[in-house]
């Protein structure tokens, strides 16, 4: 079974909601971190990439999922884009 290596993924890095309130960073080691407004940290764990879907798993356990969509991850009803991608928008 082959497996994406999260380190050579394009998907690594940073993704924001429109107005920039969640943000999801997804590492290289294949962990995430999730802040919210000012609650940085809100939440943790590990995710894992194949094809265009992502699985996380918290580090209390609770699963969801999303799918990258034409550069857009869909994930819960939630809609991030990649920062780098949209710098010249939030200024």
């Amino acid at each position: 079974m082959k497996k994406e290596h999260a380190n050579s993924h394009p998907y690594v890095g940073m993704w924001v909601t429109a107005d920039n309130y969640i943000r999801h960073e997804l590492l290289p080691s294949g962990r995430y971190d999730e802040a919210r407004g000012d609650r940085k940290n809100a939440y943790q764990g590990r995710y894992t990439i194949k094809g265009n879907h992502i699985e996380y798993v918290d580090d209390t356990g609770f699963t969801a999922d999303g799918d990258f969509i034409d550069g857009v991850l869909y994930h819960a009803g939630m809609v991030l884009y990649q920062e780098e991608l949209r710098e010249g928008i939030k200024k």
